[in-house]
Formats: structure tokens, sequence, C-alpha cells
């Protein structure tokens, strides 16, 4: 309020007609208890943020914990992670140079089937009857009297299953080796693949962890930002709580005055009575209207201005809370 309303509602105030004293002490009386419900609904709104700040605030620390359990798995499962990668790195050399030494081996055993001319399993493997008929052959060239073209025909014959046999255990030797080597690619192939399931195992867990994560840290922000909210009102409730104690505080103070300076009222008006009396009916009436309009308009503002929140001047409240007909000269 500037000088120039606080000076226009001293001129109201100065100006008044005799007030009625008990019925600003009914507009008071009313004017309190509406503010006391007020100040009540404050104190129940301030105590409700703060039991929902307490429990967001439980909630907060829960969801931390959670947080910090899902980063220690997260954490173990990287470790576990990182040993199987190391397992790898160590043995998928050696898979894959004895992947080769297998290919190699088979290639092998292929051309050696092809200058051996041997078709069949059966025929590869059967070394035993060769070497019995070697010897029988053998036995029939120095025992036995032969002619020269059969002695011939042995003797290539013998040459050719001599040749055969050879063949067959070189061949018999390399599949001994090929076995060999089939069975431990086998079992270093188990073992690669069994790493890779534990990668692609261990992956996946922590995708699914960095997922609750992910949802954690979005719930923890999310409960930061209605604490805060909550946490703007209760400062809100706190302000106007502070304004409509000074509110209450001034309308007590008015009473108590106003108990006060009841007989010196009485005794102001009764020594006024013959300047009042001077001044016509229709002179009287018309200041008062003006000065009614005036006091009307500038607490309207005041009231407005308490409405939004804002605090209050003395005076203001003085315009909000006293009846105009109720003020000292």
């Amino acid at each position: 309020m500037n000088r120039t309303e606080q000076s226009n509602a001293k001129n109201i105030d100065d100006n008044l007609k005799k007030p009625n004293n008990e019925q600003n002490l009914v507009s008071l009386d009313l004017n309190l208890k509406t503010l006391v419900d007020f100040k009540n609904s404050l104190i129940e709104e301030q105590k409700k943020g703060e039991d929902q700040i307490q429990e967001l605030n439980e909630k907060i620390e829960e969801t931390k914990k959670q947080i910090d359990d899902e980063r220690q798995k997260l954490e173990d499962l990287r470790i576990k992670l990182k040993e199987v990668n190391d397992v790898k790195d160590a043995e998928f050399p050696k898979f894959m140079e004895l992947k080769d030494i297998v290919l190699k081996a088979r290639n092998q055993m292929r051309e050696l089937d092809e200058k051996s001319g041997v078709k069949s399993s059966k025929e590869r493997t059967n070394i035993k009857h060769l070497t019995k008929s070697l010897e029988q052959l053998e036995r029939d060239i120095q025992t036995k009297k032969l002619s020269k073209d059969e002695e011939r025909r042995l003797v290539n014959k013998s040459k050719e299953i001599a040749t055969k046999l050879h063949a067959m255990k070189v061949i018999h030797k390399k599949e001994d080796q090929f076995r060999t080597i089939s069975s431990q690619y086998g079992n270093l192939k188990s073992k690669i693949n069994e790493i890779f399931d534990k990668k692609s195992e261990f992956g996946n867990k922590i995708g699914d962890l960095k997922k609750i994560l992910d949802n954690l840290l979005i719930s923890r922000e999310n409960l930061y930002e209605d604490r805060r909210k909550i946490i703007r009102e209760v400062r809100e409730s706190n302000a106007k709580l502070e304004m409509v104690n000074t509110q209450i505080n001034a309308i007590e103070f008015r009473k108590s005055k106003m108990s006060v300076t009841g007989t010196r009222r009485k005794y102001r008006d009764a020594h006024d009575k013959p300047y009042v009396s001077m001044q016509s009916p229709k002179e009287r009436s018309r200041r008062n209207k003006e000065n009614m309009q005036i006091w009307n308009s500038m607490k309207e503002q005041a009231l407005k201005k308490m409405s939004s929140g804002e605090k209050l001047t003395f005076d203001e409240m003085k315009l909000i809370y006293s009846d105009i007909s109720s003020s000292e000269v």
C-alpha cells in the first residue's frame, strides 16, 4: 500500500460515523474462526506432506539398496564373463590349430586311399589277412617245386601284397593318429562350445541386469522428483502458516485494543456530537459513501494479494480484518 492509499485509509477512519463496537467484535470473531480453520487445514496438510516425504525417503533408500545389490550382481557377472573370456582366449587358438591338423590328416587319409587303391574300410583294416597271405606265398616260393613262370607269378604277387600291406600299415597308423587327433578335437570343441554357451548366458544375464538397473534408476529419479515437489508444497504451507499466524495475532491484538478503547469511544462521541451535528445529513451521507467506496476498493486489493499467497503489510491486514465502522479517530 503506497502513502496516498495509507493517507486515504486514515482519512476514512477520521471521518467515520459512530462505530458499532459489538458488530465489529462479531466480524472479528468470524474472521478469526475462518483463519483458525484455515490454519488447522494447513497444519494437517503440512503433517500429511511430512508423512509423504518420510515414506518417499524410505522408498528411496530401499531403491538405492536394490540398485547397489543389482550393481554387485552385475560386477560379479562381469568378473565371471572375464574369466570365461580368458579361458576362451587361451583355448580358442588351440582349437583352431587342432582343427587345421584334423583337416590336413583327413586329406592325407584320402590321398593314401587313392594311392593304395583301397576302396573300402574292410580292405583298409584287413591287415591280418594280408599278412597271412604274404607269409603263405613266401613259404610256397621257398618250399614248393615251382616252374619259373609259377615262381615269377608268385614273386610278383608277393611283391604286390607286400606293397599293399605296407600301405595298409601306413594307413592304419595314420588312422590311429587321426582318431587320436579327432578325439582331442572333439573334446576341445565341446569345451569351446561350453565356453561360448557360458559367454552367451552371462551376456544375457548382464543385459537383463542392465535393464533392471535402468528401471531402478528411473524409479529413483521419479521418487526424487516427487519428494522435491512435496517439499515445495510443505514450504508453501509453512509460508502460508506464518502469514495466517500473523493475521491471527493481528486480529487478537485488534480485539484486545477494541475492548480497551470502547469506553474512550463513548467519551469521544459525546464530545464530538456538537461538531457532527453541524454537518447536514446529506453531506454526511455523501462523505460516508465516498469513504466506503475507497475503503472497499483498497480492501479488495488486499484480499486479492492474500489469496495469491503474498505477505501482507500491517495496514493491509488492518483493511481486511477490521470493520470500517470500528476504526478510531
